[in-house]
């Protein structure tokens, strides 16, 4: 579960950059999260249209957080928010602020795509003071890339595609690759949708089973919202399913 929260941004971008204008303003999508049988927890994204240093960019809300019996024994209240740049689809400011049972992060991440530098922050630490340090062209962090990728045009993530991507998590960067697979009819609590199936490739052993343990359904269409996210663990198994929907864009075509 802890892992989860952490990586649910992670399984879904692109190396560079791209307008975003196929999100709404106060969007919101709620996931409910299942660990095997139990109801482990949700997760929910937000948006909102802003100004940041006097640029257009988009403001995203990420939340986590664990429910029920699994909420007893471990509690998890994550908190992620992101600043992007509308025109190009970069993150400028990124912030990660989590408490996951007894472990505490707060970081803060203002991004220099002009010379691929970074400034790390460790507000949980404040004598850590602020870092200065190498990026590459065009990172994403844990939110930016879900909505680089959701600006893509069909065309753009057709069945085969292969993208490589670097995101920024918490303070390290991380290289991806994602496949578009193939498309699938997909039943949800709203209906049947139609979705391309991706795959991540993602770093097994501590985590994942095994390289490619992760696998995500969007909606094959200009929203591209996320439906069902799915990973094997070291340990048994996730899912992530669409709970709830607001104010998206284009209307989402469910059959029953």
């Amino acid at each position: 579960m802890k892992k989860f929260l952490n990586l649910f941004a992670v399984f879904i971008f692109f190396l560079g950059s791209a307008q975003i204008d196929n999100i709404a303003d106060g969007e919101s999508i709620t996931l409910r999260i299942h660990y095997g049988f139990l109801n482990a927890g949700t997760a929910n994204l937000t948006t909102k249209q802003t100004n940041y240093k006097g640029i257009p960019h988009l403001y995203v809300k990420g939340t986590g957080q664990t429910t029920g019996a699994v909420k007893a024994f471990f509690k998890v209240e994550d908190l992620y928010e992101s600043f992007i740049n509308t025109q190009t689809g970069l993150p400028s400011f990124y912030v990660r602020n989590v408490r996951e049972g007894s472990y505490r992060q707060h970081f803060e991440t203002v991004f220099n795509h002009d010379n691929n530098t970074l400034i790390l922050t460790d507000k949980k630490t404040p004598a850590n003071g602020s870092k200065v340090l190498k990026s590459v062209k065009g990172v994403q962090d844990m939110l930016s890339c879900f909505y680089y990728l959701r600006s893509k045009s069909p065309d753009e993530l057709k069945v085969g595609t292969v993208i490589n991507m670097n995101v920024w998590i918490d303070d390290e960067m991380f290289p991806f690759q994602l496949k578009v697979t193939g498309t699938e009819n997909l039943k949800t609590k709203f209906g049947t949708i139609n979705c391309l199936k991706i795959i991540p490739s993602v770093k097994s052993g501590r985590v994942f089973k095994e390289k490619e343990g992760v696998t995500m359904w969007v909606s094959n269409d200009a929203n591209h919202i996320p439906m069902l996210l799915k990973a094997e663990l070291a340990v048994g198994s996730l899912k992530a399913s669409i709970d709830d929907y607001k104010n998206v864009k284009y209307p989402l075509k469910f059959s029953k």
